[in-house]
């Protein structure tokens, strides 16, 4: 498995990390057996970045991550978890992230996680359940920073989600190791430049910002919640199909532009949609890490071969963005 160094944090990170969140579902609705068979082959294979939250089944997740990780004892693996304030507690940020890492740490079962993410959405002026740019870094960063001191968390990161200019000047403001990125096939404005009237939110060449502060790159929504893989099918335990990120306003509208892609498949660039989409968000040499939701032992297989296979190709991502033109002009 490749390892690429993360940010500036000097770990040594699987390119493929291991997904623990509701959205395919098998670490908060799976077997406790599949569980364990799944993280296994993990680490089998060189995975050691496990990413969860307090979110993922209310923290269902967190709950069997460490009991699975208790039975396997690996050897040395990265965790990662999040926190997501409430506007409640708004006024109480410090104590509020202080209760929250504490309790993900109890049910994890470790005394402490490599990467503690905020994962509030980060937005210009605030406002409902988001925080402002502002809050983030005279709130926020102070709190974190006390957990970081504490020897609870030993780097700080965000998930990249909310408005772009908000979200790219906490990054720039050097205060955060890591970040979770949304890129993929449908939307890969955090490393190029979209057409004029692309319809998805401008993510402003975010791996740009990220690589001069050296803040390491979390990939996620690489399937696009699973729109990417072209079906409206969902496996049992898996979540309804989930809002969309940076995306179409709809999961239905990334279905239908996921199917115009095809050609990738036809053309004989990769053998699926879920393939390329998986292969082409680890084409940036940017990313540190992606993250694969998976519903199933067998789904987590594919996103290992995938990988397995590389990047794409230089003529496969010249395809993909002559295919990606057509959406220009389009209705979000």
């Amino acid at each position: 498995m490749e390892k690429r160094v993360y940010g500036r944090t000097c770990m040594n990170i699987s390119i493929l990390g291991f997904g623990c969140g509701a959205v395919g579902g098998l670490m908060v609705r799976g077997a406790a057996a599949d569980q364990e068979r799944a993280i296994g082959r993990a680490l089998d294979v060189g995975i050691n970045y496990f990413d969860t939250a307090v979110q993922y089944g209310n923290g269902a997740s967190e709950t069997n991550l460490g009991r699975t990780m208790k039975v396997l004892k690996p050897a040395q693996v990265f965790v990662g978890t999040k926190v997501r304030l409430p506007a409640s507690d708004f006024g109480r940020i410090a104590r509020a992230v202080t209760e929250s890492l504490d309790g993900s740490l109890a049910r994890l079962q470790m005394d402490h996680v490599d990467i503690f993410h905020l994962h509030n959405a980060i937005t210009v002026n605030g406002g409902g359940d988001t925080l402002s740019a502002a809050q983030v870094l005279n709130d926020v960063v102070p709190a974190f920073e006390a957990l970081r001191k504490a020897g609870k968390a030993r780097f700080l990161g965000i998930t990249a989600v909310g408005d772009t200019a908000a979200l790219l000047q906490v990054i720039d403001a050097g205060k955060f190791d890591s970040a979770q990125v949304s890129y993929n096939m449908l939307n890969p404005s955090a490393g190029e430049a979209l057409p004029v009237g692309y319809p998805a939110q401008d993510y402003g060449r975010m791996f740009d910002h990220t690589l001069k502060a050296g803040v390491g790159v979390v990939g996620i929504r690489v399937i696009a919640g699973g729109a990417l893989s072209g079906s409206d099918q969902r496996h049992p335990i898996a979540s309804p199909p989930p809002e969309p990120i940076g995306t179409a306003t709809s999961y239905q509208a990334d279905v239908a532009r996921a199917r115009r892609l095809m050609p990738l498949v036809t053309e004989g660039f990769a053998s699926s949609l879920p393939e390329a989409a998986t292969r082409f968000a680890i084409s940036h040499p940017a990313m540190g890490t992606i993250l694969v939701g998976m519903a199933t032992v067998d789904e987590f297989e594919g996103a290992l071969a995938a990988v397995q296979k590389g990047p794409l190709p230089v003529a496969a991502l010249g395809r993909l963005t002559a295919l990606r033109e057509g959406f220009s002009g389009e209705s979000r």
